[in-house]
C-alpha cells in the first residue's frame, strides 16, 4: 500500500511505516517535526496534525518506550500539589482530567475509590488533614466542571465498609476510612498508543524505530533503525519531545530526573482490592504509598521520589532500598505484611523535572516548560501524563507563533480517542459477541468488535497464556493495527504483560508464534 491508501484511517503497522518512510524521503518537507513518541510527543503530533499542518512523528524506539509506561496509571486531580501549594499546577491536572474522562477517553479512564484508613498510627490531627485535602479535591472537580456522577464526593465510611473496599487493611484499632474518588487508566502506555493512532487519522506520520540526528531548528537527519538508510528532512518547526533525553537534543536543557519505582503484586494476596489503599510516608503531610489495583489480576505498590543523577538508562532499575521503603510503608496499613516473595516484578520511570538547582526532587515543580534552542529547536519538558494535551498545545501553540505557521485554533479538548464513544470508528459489539471478556472491551473500547472482526489468527477469544487475560486477537492486532514491530513491543507496551517476567515468559512463544504469522 502507499502511503495515501491509509489516509483517514488510525492503523498503524508495518506496511504503514514503509510506505509513509518512503513518501518522506520522496518529500521531506514538513511543517512540524516532532521527536519522541512518549504521551507528549504523541499529544504534539495529534494537536498539530488537527490543526492541518504536515506532521511527522519520530521515535528512535517504539511509541511509550520512556516514562510513558512507568507511571501510576492514575489520571490525577493534583490534590498533592494543591497540599504543597502549586494551585496552577493542581487546577490543571484537574481540568485535564476532567477533558479525559468526559470527553477524550472515557473508555480507557475508571473512577478508582481511594482509602485512608483511620488507624492508631494516624492521630486525629493528621486525619483532619486528610480529611481537609479531600474536601479541596473536591473543590477542584467542581471548579473543572467534572460531574459528582463521575467522581463521587469525599466521604466517611465505617470500618465494614472499608474492609469491603480493601481487604487486606489492618483491622486492629479500625476505625473506618476516609474515601475519595480519582481517575485510573487501564493501561498508560495504551493511551499513547490511542493518541498516536488518533494523531494518524489526522494525517500525521508516526514513524518507531527512526532516529533523528544532526538536530536543528529547522532540519534533522533521520535513520531507519531497521534498514540503516538515511535522509534529511526539513521543517519549519522542530519539537523536541523526548523527556529525560532532552538534553540530548537541546544541550541548554538541563534536567535532574527523579525515580519513580513501583512493584507488581498478585492482587489475590490482598484479596482482590476495589480501592487504593493509601499509607501515609512518615514525615510528611503530602505523600503517600498506594496499593493500586491494575489490570490482569495485579495490584502495584508505589511510588518512590528519588534523585537519578547520572547517564539515562533506557529501563531504569529499581533499587533494594526503595523496594524495601515501599514495602515497609505500605505494610503500615496491611493486616499481613507484604514480604520479598510478594514481589512478582518492579519498575522504575524517571520524571524528567527541570533543574532548580537545590531542593529534594519531591519539592521540584511538576509544571512543564517550553523553550526555544538557539538552534531554533523547541522543547517541551517537565509536565504530567495527565496533562500531557495542555502541554501539547503549549508546545505547539509556540511554534506556530515563532515560526509564524498557518494553523487552525487548537482542537484537542473534543477530538475524541481512538475506541472513545464518539470515535468514529467505535461501535457496539454485535450480539453474537456478547461473550467478550470484559477486560479486552476495558483496553479497546468502542473497537472492541473491530479488534475480533479483524482477526485472522485460530482461536482469537483463546488467551495467549493459561491464566493470562490477553486473548489472541487481541495480539494481532497490536501488530495489524497499533505499530508493534516484535514480541517486545507486544509484551511490554501495547499489552503489559511484560511487568511480571514469569508472565512474559509463558506468554512468549504463542506472541512470537503470531508475529512470525504477520511477517510470513
Amino acid at each position: 500500500m502507499t502511503a495515501a491508501e491509509f489516509a483517514g484511517t488510525t492503523i498503524l503497522n508495518a506496511r504503514r511505516r514503509a510506505a509513509e518512510l518512503s513518501a518522506l524521503a520522496d518529500d521531506p518537507r514538513v511543517d512540524v517535526l516532532v521527536i519522541g513518541g512518549g504521551v507528549t510527543g504523541v499529544g504534539v503530533a495529534l494537536d498539530a496534525a488537527s490543526r492541518g499542518l504536515r506532521t511527522v512523528l519520530v521515535e528512535s524506539r517504539d511509541l511509550a518506550f520512556g516514562t510513558s509506561r512507568w507511571s501510576s496509571k492514575l489520571v490525577h486531580g493534583g490534590l498533592r500539589y494543591l497540599a504543597s501549594g502549586r494551585v496552577g499546577v493542581a487546577r490543571e491536572s484537574a481540568v485535564e482530567r476532567g477533558v479525559l474522562m468526559t470527553r477524550t477517553a472515557p473508555h480507557l479512564i475508571r473512577p478508582l475509590p481511594q482509602l485512608v484508613p483511620l488507624l492508631p498510627t494516624l492521630g486525629r490531627g493528621q486525619a483532619a488533614l486528610v480529611r481537609s485535602g479531600f474536601l479541596a479535591g473536591d473543590a477542584l472537580r467542581l471548579s473543572a466542571g467534572t460531574p459528582s456522577s463521575l467522581l463521587p464526593p469525599a466521604r466517611r465510611v465505617n470500618a465494614a465498609a472499608a474492609r469491603n473496599l480493601t481487604p487486606a487493611v489492618r483491622l486492629a484499632g479500625l476505625r473506618g476510612a476516609l474515601v475519595a474518588h480519582d481517575g485510573q487508566l487501564v493501561d498508560d502506555a495504551r493511551l499513547v498508543t490511542a493518541i498516536a493512532r488518533t494523531a494518524a487519522q489526522h494525517g500525521a506520520g508516526i514513524l518507531t524505530r527512526v532516529r533523528a540526528d544532526q538536530v536543528s531548528g529547522d532540519s534533522a537527519r533521520l535513520t531507519d533503525a531497521l534498514t540503516g538508510e538515511s535522509f534529511t528532512v526539513t521543517a519549519r518547526s522542530v519539537i523536541n519531545a523526548t523527556g529525560v533525553w532532552a538534553g540530548d537534543i537541546d544541550t541548554s536543557i538541563k534536567l535532574r530526573p527523579s525515580r519513580g519505582t513501583h512493584l507488581v503484586i498478585d492482587a489475590a494476596v490482598l484479596g482482590g482490592p476495589r480501592a487504593a489503599l493509601m499509607a501515609p510516608v512518615p514525615g510528611s503531610v503530602s505523600r503517600y504509598v498506594f496499593a493500586l489495583p491494575q489490570q490482569l489480576g495485579r495490584v502495584v505498590v508505589g511510588l518512590t521520589d528519588e534523585d537519578a543523577p547520572g547517564p539515562v538508562p533506557d529501563v531504569p532499575v529499581p533499587t533494594d532500598g526503595e523496594i524495601s521503603f515501599l514495602l515497609s510503608t505500605i505494610n503500615t496499613v496491611l493486616e499481613r505484611s507484604l514480604t520479598r516473595s510478594d514481589v512478582l516484578g518492579a519498575f522504575a520511570g524517571l520524571r524528567p523535572l527541570i533543574d532548580t538547582g537545590d531542593g529534594a526532587t519531591a519539592d521540584l515543580s511538576r509544571r512543564h516548560a517550553v523553550r526555544e534552542s538557539g538552534s531554533g529547536v523547541i522543547t517541551i519538558v517537565g509536565g504530567k501524563l495527565t496533562t500531557y494535551r495542555a502541554m501539547a498545545e503549549d508546545a505547539v501553540d509556540t511554534a506556530v507563533r515563532a515560526r509564524d505557521l498557518s494553523a487552525a485554533p487548537c482542537r484537542t479538548r473534543d477530538i475524541p480517542l481512538v475506541g472513545a464513544p464518539r470515535h468514529p470508528e467505535s461501535r457496539a459489539l454485535p450480539g453474537a459477541l456478547v461473550t467478550v471478556p470484559a477486560a479486552l472491551v476495558a483496553r479497546h473500547g468502542g473497537q472492541a468488535a473491530e479488534v475480533l472482526a479483524s482477526s485472522r489468527c485460530g482461536t482469537p477469544l483463546r488467551q495467549i497464556a493459561e491464566g493470562i487475560d490477553v486473548t489472541r486477537a487481541e495480539v494481532e492486532y497490536t501488530l495489524t493495527h497499533e505499530g508493534a514491530l516484535d514480541a517486545a513491543d507486544v509484551l511490554d507496551r501495547r499489552t503489559r504483560i511484560g511487568l511480571v517476567p514469569a508472565d512474559a515468559e509463558r506468554a512468549r512463544p504463542g506472541v512470537e508464534e503470531i508475529v512470525a504469522g504477520q511477517r510470513r
